[in-house]
This record gives C-alpha cells, sequence and structure tokens, in this order.
C-alpha cells in the first residue's frame, strides 16, 4: 500500500508540473490544430476511410481471437524466406534474443518503435556496449534531452522549436536557429554516415501478414527505409497483436492507421519479408544482396496474450497506433505525455496495467482519465476506453 501511495504521490507532483509547463502548453496548442484540421481534410477527401475502419475492427478483432495460429503461420513464413523467428513471452525474453544476435561493441541505428521503450530496448544494448542511435527525429532529440516520449506518434511534440534549436546548439557545438527546416538538416547529417556505417538495423513494424511474412511499416522520414535497408543485419521486434491473416488485410489496416495518425499518404510504406536477394545471375536465387545479409523477427508477447484472455479487454489490443485519440483527450492537452507510464493517455493506463508496469504504475493514470469518451468518437476502432478504465478502478479498490 505504501509502494503505491507514492507512485501516486511522485506521478501526482510530476502531472502537476507539466500542467504548469509553458512549452508543453505552446506545443501541444500548436500540435492540436494542426492534426485536426489535417485530419479533417483527410477524410473528406478519401471519404471511404470510416467505412473502411469498421472492416479493420473486424478484421482486428477476429486476429486476436486466432493469434496462437496466426503466430505460427507468421513464424513459418518469415523461415520460408530466409528469415530467422523467435517468440519471446517477456520482456526479458526479447531483450536477451536481441542482445544475443548483436553482441557487443556494435553501431545501432533505430527505427521509432513503442514496443522498444516498452522493453527499455535502447538502454539495455546500451548498457551491453554498443552504441545505439535513434533514427526518428522525435526519438534523436529526446534521445539528446534524456526524455520519455510524450506522444505515441511525435514522441518530441511538447518540445517547441526554440528548445529543439537550445539543445542541438550545444549537441553540435555550433549555433543551430530556431527554424524547423535548419534544425531537420543539421540532424540528417549527421545520422547520414550513421546508416551506413552501422553494423546493426532495428524497426518495429505497424502490421505483419501471416501469409506472407511481409512486415508493413509506415514511416514519413526515410530514417526507417535506410535503418533497415543500409546495414547488413536488420532485426524487427513486434508485438504479437500485429498479425493478421492476409497481406491484403494488412494493407486495410495499413491505410486506415495513417488516414487517422493525420495522413492522406505516408512518405514512404516500407514493405519487408526477409533479407535482400537476387537472381540476377541464372535465375538462381541468392541472399545478402545491397541490402541486409542477415533478418530477424522477435515476435513479443509480454502480457499481450493475457489481455487477449480477458474479455472486458482483450478489446484493447485491436489499437492501430495513430495517436489520435491523445490530440483529444483533454488530460493530454495540458499534461502531454505525463499523463502516462510508458503508454500515455486511458488508452495507455490499460496497456500499462497488462504490459508495461502492472497495475501499479497503472493504477494513477486510471484515476487520471475523465472517462469522457472523446477518445472513442476519434479512435477508427471505436475502443471502449472509458468502459476498461472503469474496470481498472475496480480493481485498484477492490484487489
Amino acid at each position: 500500500m505504501a509502494d503505491l501511495q507514492k507512485e501516486f504521490n511522485d506521478y501526482t507532483k510530476n502531472l502537476n508540473q507539466a500542467s504548469k509547463d509553458e512549452n508543453i502548453k505552446k506545443a501541444i496548442t500548436r500540435a492540436v490544430k494542426s492534426y485536426r484540421e489535417t485530419t479533417a481534410e483527410t477524410l473528406n477527401r478519401f471519404p471511404h476511410t470510416p467505412a473502411m475502419a469498421e472492416e479493420v475492427r473486424e478484421i482486428k478483432t477476429n486476429s486476436i481471437a486466432n493469434n496462437s495460429e496466426l503466430l505460427k503461420q507468421a513464424m513459418e513464413s518469415v523461415e520460408r524466406n530466409k528469415g530467422k523467428a523467435f517468440y519471446a513471452k517477456d520482456k526479458q525474453e526479447a531483450l536477451e534474443m536481441t542482445a544475443k544476435i548483436i553482441g557487443t561493441g556494435k553501431t545501432i541505428v533505430k527505427g521509432k518503435s513503442m514496443l522498444g521503450e516498452e522493453l527499455a530496448l535502447r538502454e539495455y544494448l546500451e548498457e551491453q556496449g554498443n552504441d545505439v542511435w535513434e533514427t526518428d527525429l522525435g526519438e534523436f532529440i529526446l534521445q539528446l534531452n534524456h526524455e520519455k516520449p510524450m506522444h505515441i506518434l511525435s514522441p518530441s511534440i511538447h518540445v517547441p522549436r526554440e528548445q529543439v534549436a537550445e539543445l542541438f546548439t550545444k549537441f553540435f557545438k555550433k549555433e543551430v536557429p530556431p527554424d524547423i527546416a535548419q534544425e531537420v538538416a543539421v540532424v540528417r547529417e549527421f545520422l547520414r554516415e550513421k546508416y551506413f556505417t552501422a553494423d546493426v538495423g532495428i524497426s518495429g513494424a505497424n502490421v505483419v501478414a501471416a501469409d506472407t511474412g511481409a512486415m508493413v511499416i509506415i514511416e514519413n522520414e526515410g530514417n526507417v527505409r535506410l535503418s533497415t535497408g543500409a546495414p547488413p543485419v536488420h532485426i524487427v521486434l513486434v508485438g504479437i497483436e500485429k498479425i493478421v491473416p492476409t497481406f491484403q488485410e494488412a494493407m486495410k489496416v495499413t491505410e486506415v492507421t495513417w488516414r487517422y495518425a493525420q495522413y492522406g499518404v505516408p512518405g514512404y510504406v516500407n514493405i519487408i519479408s526477409g533479407p535482400s536477394k537476387t537472381g540476377d545471375i541464372e535465375k538462381v536465387t541468392t541472399y545478402g544482396a545491397h541490402g541486409p545479409k542477415e533478418f530477424y523477427v522477435i515476435f513479443v508477447d509480454n502480457g499481450r496474450s493475457d489481455m487477449a484472455k480477458e474479455e472486458e479487454f482483450s478489446e484493447a489490443l485491436n489499437c492501430l497506433r495513430c495517436g489520435g485519440c491523445m490530440y483529444e483527450c483533454p488530460v493530454f492537452q495540458v499534461t502531454a505525455g505525463h499523463f502516462g507510464h510508458v503508454y500515455m493517455s486511458g488508452i495507455g493506463a490499460v496497456w500499462t496495467a497488462f504490459v508495461a508496469g502492472g497495475m501499479e504504475k497503472a493504477a494513477p493514470l486510471v484515476f487520471t482519465c475523465l472517462r469522457c469518451g472523446r477518445c472513442v468518437e476519434r479512435c477508427p476502432m471505436k475502443i471502449n476506453v472509458p468502459a476498461m478504465v472503469g474496470k481498472l478502478r475496480e480493481r485498484v479498490v477492490c484487489g
């Protein structure tokens, strides 16, 4: 009980400080306005999207119900494609598997991944003696600033350009003005060399097609394409809830995800199913052409199968990670990701309870959520977060 009380006290203090942070207020106000305007315009241009979202809800629900079979099929598909597939039942297994593949003293370039945050992957690999670089611009900013993500899709959403300029000026040891284009340019120049000297590239995946073993990854910056295409080794860490039966269904999931994530169409959609290969000499397939020679996929459970077994909470596994709910959350709008542990806002409370800290970490989030339902209105999967938060409150109070 004393530990839970301390958790509440520390969390409340942090939340109150965040609500008074002018940088958060400035950055979130800009972001919410931009998100609402762009998403409204995008859904107006692509009016079929809400109907497709209904179809995707059914795809995801059926996939979660048949996850064991789909996981087996996906792993077999990866192996058939000359990759190596592994199943990690928990956080420690996932970390140890990754470290065993990589070893020590390696340079690693990493794409943005909430699963990576859940596992504290970068920190673990650094402890093993590796040099790890976040390549997503937002994650790079947070790596330099020693902070956690404040939004599931836009991790440095709370950092305005003025603060970014100060951080970059200090790190790069040259004057970087508060001009977004120039801030992007200086990071591009720095990371360019890292991509082509790295030993390993790490990514997550937005969705996995069991029938083909294809990993589909949405991005805009081009960093994932470079991180997964240039190094000789590519490792994918992906939650088991991301698997759907077919490639066609995977693409529907992907399209709905990017629409509600504020994009008419993303800059890049990467489809990766194995190591690079060529058949240009005598039509003999040879692996290890211009891209990675080795391809590994670690399917991570870490509490997801337990969530799937509970009818009251399994719906949370339908989450597409579009991040739209957070922009509509009244608490998030004044605190950013401080209303969170690893995962944020109301849906984050559910995920925290099962995969990222347990009820002790989830309890403060559960009682912060207003249960107003604005997240449900925005969510393409119509996940009933208020109902789940109510059930979690009962567990905290009643045990």
